[in-house]
């Protein structure tokens, strides 16, 4: 048998009593949440923007109320829907980052709320990093994710995200099946997100604005949506609420993306509601400024339903009716990605009238009235006032954090982080400890160039341009010399390039940097390995597995080294553990038939190769091992049919 080979693996409203009736008297409307990623709310044509045409979302906002002054209270996609379902800050549902958290699956939702109440509820997501295992499917009987994390191919990074008219599709079928009884259909539509490329014949059209295609495009994949509402009589009864999850920053404040900085650029989003008929308002724009955090409250509302206890935002009808007072949001935002992620300080903000402040080692304090921009830090001139906006950051901070975070703590395999480094997340680690804030860390504002060269290092890694990447992050270590991320990024680049004792030598220095960090440990261990050097290649990813469990590639990649040292015994445990921690991992139960077969026991690998075959069909190495342990059964029939789809043209060699 051959050697395994080691490496990646692969507004007059009706009154009161009619908004808030019981349910069962007011026959429960459809709910229809339609979410759109990284959507500025200057970037529509309901919102004052001239350079665009969005008719289909425009019409929407016509028929309902278009909240003039809502924000985000995160600007990354996962924490930002986790409040947006949950109704609660990140202090309490505890996703502050696109990675490390799963919402705990006793959080109320709005999904389950719906469903405890009768609703069909279903769900169709445009990107991974809304993959079902952080959480946000909890109370969805239907929840289509459907993302490949298996193999690492450069080839298959596209597989991260889909495009609007593929997600519409699956919502549109569920739709068809499902909307017999009153249900809550949630669509994310992923597609303005960067990198901007808007198919025919808008990428024509917004040839000069690629990221307005997007906004152009999305907005027919709307259209999709609302026509086959009004063409089945849906319309009129269902419930509308369009969301963007956060903005982009388009090189505002050094930012071309997002999740970096809390400025109106990443934080205002739109928020349009198209109530049913029986219970509209006239159309109207609300100049309250409101937070993404009361959706949920306010679609339950609506819908007839009492929020659940813990839910921190607040129901918005009573505003559609002119009540004002004690009505405001509390415009909490943060950002912890400089903290979670590069060990700079985190930010944190609170929005009272027209002023923000921004709480980082050096504040930021901005009358958004006047200079909505936020270019004019008013911190030093008017110091009474960011006195008292600091002391209702400090209140709000203890409001909402008065109990533990409800999420529960996830780890990052070595997949999952490819796959959101290909869909432009720095999913690396930078040691940062989201509990406590230390004002003696970097200030993000002195570190934004740093922290796109290292974005732009990662985009061309994903892309195969590894020496345009290496100069990137070169030059980020000038700023950085000890910078956890970028050392790493460094080694899994020299890895990539083949490179193996370059890659020993970063990943050497980030382990010895942050002895915890187990992608890098994990890393580590098959650098070692293809650098000759089995018995530290074993070491480290055995100290992979401790440091997390959940790691199959790092229990297959021992197995390999452990069967290249020839000791059968121990690899064949150790791809028992591989298929243990992830019964769905094919590469792991080849790897299990074929020592198996090696060994004798013909029954147990036609089992495991069966099963590989059963979850990679058009995989030729699992067809042609399955061949062999066919024949040594002796079914010779079966064998050639299995030796023909290993020879056939289809599926990876």
């Amino acid at each position: 048998m051959k050697s395994l080979r080691l490496g990646l693996i692969p507004l007059l409203v009706l009154p009161l009593v009619q908004l808030h009736g019981s349910p069962k008297e007011l026959n429960p409307p459809n709910v229809l949440l339609i979410t759109i990623d990284t959507l500025r709310a200057d970037h529509l044509g309901c919102y004052g923007y001239k350079k665009i045409r969005t008719p289909n979302i425009d019409s929407l906002a016509a028929q309902g109320v278009r909240f003039a002054k809502a924000f985000s209270p995160v600007p990354i996609t996962l924490p930002s829907h986790g409040s947006m379902l949950t109704g609660t800050y990140p202090m309490l549902n505890g996703l502050h980052d696109f990675s490390g958290n799963k919402l705990n699956p006793r959080q109320p939702t709005l999904a389950s709320v719906l469903r405890q109440n009768g609703y069909a509820t279903g769900a169709v997501v445009g990107a991974a990093v809304l993959d079902s295992r952080f959480g946000l499917n909890s109370g969805f009987e239907y929840y289509y994710d459907d993302f490949d994390f298996n193999r690492l191919l450069e080839t298959n990074l596209d597989a991260m995200e889909r495009p609007g008219n593929v997600v519409v599709d699956k919502a549109l079928a569920w739709l068809r099946q499902n909307s017999r009884k009153p249900f809550f259909l949630w669509v994310h539509l992923y597609d303005p997100h960067h990198p901007y490329v808007p198919p025919a014949p808008y990428g024509q059209q917004y040839k000069d604005s690629p990221y307005d295609g997007e906004i152009a495009f999305v907005d027919a994949q709307v259209g999709r949506l609302l026509d086959y509402l009004k063409q089945s009589g849906l319309f009129s009864r269902t419930m509308v609420a369009l969301a963007g999850d956060h903005g982009e920053g388009l090189g505002e404040h050094g930012e071309k993306t997002h999740g970096f900085f809390i400025y109106n650029s990443t934080l205002h989003v739109p928020l349009i509601l198209k109530l049913p008929a029986d219970r509209a308002p006239k159309p109207v724009a609300v100049e309250t400024s409101v937070s993404l955090v009361d959706l949920m409250p306010t679609l339950l509302d609506a819908a007839g339903f009492p929020a659940p206890g813990d839910v921190q935002g607040r129901s918005l009808l009573p505003l559609l009716q002119g009540e004002n007072e004690n009505l405001t949001s509390d415009l909490y935002a943060e950002s912890y990605l400089p903290r979670l992620h590069f060990n700079w300080s985190e930010l944190r903000a609170i929005q009272v009238d027209k002023y923000r402040l921004i709480e980082a080692p050096r504040p930021e304090l901005y009358d958004l009235e006047r200079d909505p921009g936020e270019t004019n830090n008013l911190f030093a001139q008017k110091k009474a006032v960011a006195a008292e906006l600091q002391a209702r950051l400090a209140a709000v901070i203890r409001k909402y954090s008065a109990g533990p975070e409800l999420a529960e703590k996830t780890s990052l395999d070595p997949a999952m982080a490819e796959r959101l480094s290909a869909l432009g997340y720095a999913a690396v680690f930078g040691g940062g400890d989201p509990t406590i804030s230390n004002r003696d860390l970097p200030d993000p504002k002195d570190r934004i160039e740093t922290y796109e060269l290292i974005a732009g290092g990662i985009s061309d890694s994903q892309h195969a341009r590894y020496q345009e990447s290496n100069v990137k992050l070169l030059k980020a270590l000038e700023t950085e010399p000890n910078s956890v991320p970028v050392l790493y990024l460094l080694g899994i680049n020299y890895y990539r390039q083949r490179q193996f004792p370059a890659a020993v030598r970063e990943l050497e220095q980030v382990v010895k940097l942050s002895p915890d960090y187990a992608l890098a440990v994990f890393y580590l261990g098959l650098a070692y390995g293809n650098s000759g050097r089995p018995d530290e290649a074993i070491a480290q990813l055995k100290r992979a597995l401790e440091l997390d469990p959940t790691n199959f590639s790092a229990a297959f990649n021992l197995g390999a080294v452990y069967w290249q040292k020839q000791m059968a015994e121990e690899g064949l445990a150790a791809f028992r553990q591989s298929v243990a921690i992830h019964p769905g991992y094919a590469n792991g139960h080849r790897a299990l038939g074929e020592i198996l077969l090696y060994q004798g026991h013909v029954d147990e690998a036609l089992a495991s190769l069966q099963k590989a075959a059963e979850l990679e069909p058009a995989d030729r190495r699992i067809q042609a091992a399955l061949a062999r342990a066919l024949e040594a059964k002796g079914l010779h029939q079966q064998a050639q049919e299995a030796l023909r789809k290993a020879q056939g043209p289809e599926g990876p060699r």
